[in-house]
């Protein structure tokens, strides 16, 4: 009888447990998921804490693990917890899925509401606690919503609420508001609408099933859907791409006053032979600068460009006609008196400008990242998409990285669809401040160094703009037939060839010296254009770029021995010590060399991060990263691996325990392409950040055997280059533990003794004394 008594105590204690509640919202921005569980814990008689990642540090943003802890700390406490995240992929979810079991059942709300709803909502509110607002919110809800994986009940949940129109949202608010302390909901899934049913269509895929009809009387387009009905929707970036706004509008022409912009119906536009730069405001998006200040330093900027120079026309762009930026701009420009034949607001898709809008632009800005690298959101991914490969080929050839303040001028080849569709011959990209802390480079709202920062970007901007120009009037005035500006839909139609567009690309590189004088500061721009040799780039059907040195002692032309030095893809002078210690072996650095060999150099990483950590580099000169390595340099690879697990082998010959990884960085810091044996204790004061960590623990780490077996298959290994690899959160590399900072994680590592994850004990990626790879080689 106590037996019976004290299993049915047993069994009202978990019971007692089961009545706190895990529900985890699921669903992008502006899906209304902050308004749900405000909804519910207003009228509720059941204890709920919200947690939101937005605000979980003290009212600002933190992270994944804040959320977890204080999530526990509130079920420990009785009571019921609303998970307010997006929770879109199963792996978000995963670790809160954890917080059920015997504490609590764990309930999904998938908030499945209409993508341009959800993209509305989130570009026109305000005061958004993350701050994801405006129109950079278009990009990130898409870009999420291409990722959603809806919730099952194989996931480990009790139940799931399927929520997909504003009827249904009401429905779960009243189900969750008459919840009492001890009441409990069916377990199942209510609300689906198919079991087979798919992810939403992107924003693009939409946009792509609409008919643009113009509108005569209002000078706009509309966009109308696939019921007629006229989608009220803005349409901001989606995909990665900057796409067409439903109202591509250039204001119409007023003649009345002087205090105004120039106006010009769409396709109308007088001045379309005048050389034009269309530029997106720098930083006032993701950088997130305050846009009062960023529009007076635009307007002060173009007023002293105006007064410098003739005969071109600025054009600030921007998706939406309800930009603040716009809108600041035009009326402190008016205020200015700054002359509208010369600079004026565009309404528009900035790859788009010709055939969406009828403003030719031979030039266009691209408000870039550091790394020079397509992806992302906004404008940056929009113009990298829409110029396509070659643009990514020729902006290596000219930088690698870009400093803030700084522009480079980018000649597009003839072959690129930006070039053939829009007539655009040059993309300069440009680097502002940065005010957001969740992006590198953070001012911490220092505005005195920040203005200074945005003041210099749009005057180097301005600068390559106008030297561009000024090279063209120059071919023209040489009377080359191919510097006048032709018609971009006729060209294409007509199939002309690379020498009746405007500029092209063989001329370009050749004459225009401007941007490489221009550039001189920014880190891509190779040290020693004085050199006497001569680089000329060669290219794989994939894009890749290889480098051979010629002698230039038959040039005595100075200009063209600048230009095709700093065509080269180029490194900044600390980059080069590695190239320099490969190189000249004996000289200075061999101190630092514990093996050499005509093919290769190794030596002990200067900042290990780890307990042994070296490196493998080739001597091979114009091999400068991964991304440079073709089939012909299989050879090298292979004897600088087998270099390399020799090494391993003599390490563990010292000390058993050791486990080593080979590997390279997708995109390494340094120059000269070399090869890291590295012990995955990671036990070093050198690893000291999330970049550190994340650089060979995530994708961006390619290893060596992997690189081999593709460029030997493929003639070129898969280069990971994605700014967000490096920025991670932090999780251990055996048991895939999520961890707040290094401290902790080193901690963590110090004890976990989990075996590898499964893709790392295969293909010989992991050598250790017990492994059969120590004495292979691939």
């Amino acid at each position: 009888m106590e037996e019976k008594d004290s299993s049915a105590l047993q069994r009202e204690e978990e019971k007692e447990k089961k009545e706190s509640l895990v529900v985890i919202l699921v669903g992008p921005p502006g899906s209304g998921k902050t308004t749900f569980c405000n909804d519910v814990m207003s009228s509720t008689r059941r204890c709920w804490v919200r947690i939101c990642q937005d605000t979980i540090a003290s009212g600002k943003a933190g992270t994944k693990s804040q959320c977890l802890k204080s999530a526990a700390d509130a079920l420990k406490d009785g009571k019921s917890v609303f998970i307010d995240r997006c929770n879109l992929e199963r792996d978000q979810r995963a670790d809160f899925l954890k917080l059920g079991g015997a504490q609590a059942d764990v309930h999904a709300v998938v908030l499945d509401l209409p993508a341009r709803l959800c993209i509305s909502r989130s570009v026109n509110r305000t005061g958004h606690e993350g701050n994801l607002q405006g129109g950079k919110a278009a990009a990130v809800v898409n870009r999420m919503l291409q990722k959603k994986e809806l919730p099952q009940l194989s996931e480990g949940f009790s139940r799931i609420t399927f929520c997909q129109n504003e009827n249904d949202v009401k429905n779960a608010v009243k189900t969750y508001s008459a919840l009492g302390p001890s009441d409990t909901l069916p377990s199942g899934v209510f609300g689906q609408k198919s079991k087979d049913a798919k992810v939403q269509l992107g924003i693009m895929k939409f946009l792509k099933k609409v008919d643009i009809q113009e509108n005569k009387t209002s000078g706009k387009c509309n966009v109308i859907d696939d019921n007629n009905s006229q989608d009220s929707v803005p349409r901001q970036e989606s995909c990665g791409k900057y796409s067409c706004s439903t109202e591509v509008e250039v204001e119409n022409e007023d003649k009345k006053g002087s205090d105004t912009l120039e106006k010009s119906s769409v396709g109308d536009l007088s001045l379309n032979e005048v050389h034009t730069l269309a530029f997106p405001s720098i930083s006032t998006a993701d950088f997130q600068f305050d846009l009062e200040k960023a529009s007076d330093i635009i307007v002060e900027s173009v007023a002293d460009f105006s007064r410098k120079v003739d005969n071109v026309r600025l054009v600030l762009v921007d998706l939406s006609h309800k930009s603040n930026i716009l809108s600041l701009v035009r009326a402190k420009a008016a205020e200015r008196n700054i002359d509208s034949k010369k600079f004026f607001t565009f309404v528009g898709d900035i790859t788009q400008l010709y055939t969406k809008g009828g403003l030719r632009c031979n030039v266009i800005a691209n408000a870039a990242n550091w790394r020079l690298k397509p992806g992302g959101g906004g404008v940056n991914a929009a113009i990298f998409n829409a110029a396509g490969k070659s643009l990514e080929t020729a902006t290596k050839e000219r930088a690698e990285t870009l400093s803030p303040g700084i522009s480079v001028a980018i000649p597009l080849p003839s072959t690129s669809p930006l070039y053939r569709r829009e007539g655009v011959t040059h993309v300069i990209h440009v680097l502002g401040p940065n005010m957001n802390p969740q992006r590198p480079n953070c001012l911490k709202n220092d505005y005195v160094k920040g203005c200074k920062v945005l003041r210099d970007a749009y005057s180097s901007l301005f600068e390559n703009f106008a030297s561009i120009s000024k090279c063209c009037l120059q071919k023209e005035g040489n009377g080359d037939s191919g510097s006048k500006y032709s018609d971009p839909q006729r060209n294409l139609m007509e199939g002309t060839t690379s020498e009746q567009f405007p500029q092209s690309d063989q001329k370009i590189k050749r004459e225009d010296s401007y941007d490489f004088e221009r550039n001189k500061r920014s880190k891509g721009i190779l040290a020693g254009s004085g050199s006497k040799d001569k680089y000329n780039m060669q290219h794989d059907h994939d894009g890749f770029a290889k480098s051979g040195i010629h002698s230039d002692a038959s040039k005595s032309n100075d200009r063209d021995r600048k230009t095709a030095v700093a065509m080269k893809r180029t490194w900044g002078s600390w980059a080069q010590a590695l190239y320099e210690i490969a190189m000249h072996p004996e000289k200075k650095h061999k101190n630092a060399v514990i093996e050499k060999s005509n093919e290769y150099v190794v030596l002990n990483d200067l900042y290990p991060k780890a307990k042994k950590h070296i490196l493998v580099l080739s001597r091979l000169h114009g091999l400068d990263c991964l991304a440079d390595v073709q089939k012909e340099h299989l050879p090298l690879l292979k004897q600088m691996h087998a270099v390399g697990v020799q090494w391993a082998e003599k390490f563990l010959s010292e000390d058993a325990s050791l486990v080593f990884r080979l590997g390279y960085h997708s995109v390494p810091s340094m120059r000269q392409v070399h090869l890291h044996l590295i012990s995955q204790d990671f036990d070093s004061a050198h690893l000291k950040n999330k970049k550190h960590w994340n650089s060979f623990n995530t994708a961006f780490f390619r290893d060596s055997t992997d690189a081999i077996e593709e460029i030997d298959k493929y003639g070129a290994a898969k280069i990971n280059d994605e700014e967000k690899l490096l920025t991670m959160e932090l999780r251990c590399h055996r048991c895939r533990s999520a961890h707040p900072n290094i401290p902790r994680l080193k901690s963590h590592l110090a004890n976990c003794k989990a075996s590898f994850p499964s893709h790392l004990l295969h293909n010989g990626r992991l050598v250790s004394a017990s492994s059969k790879t120590v004495s292979e080689k691939p």
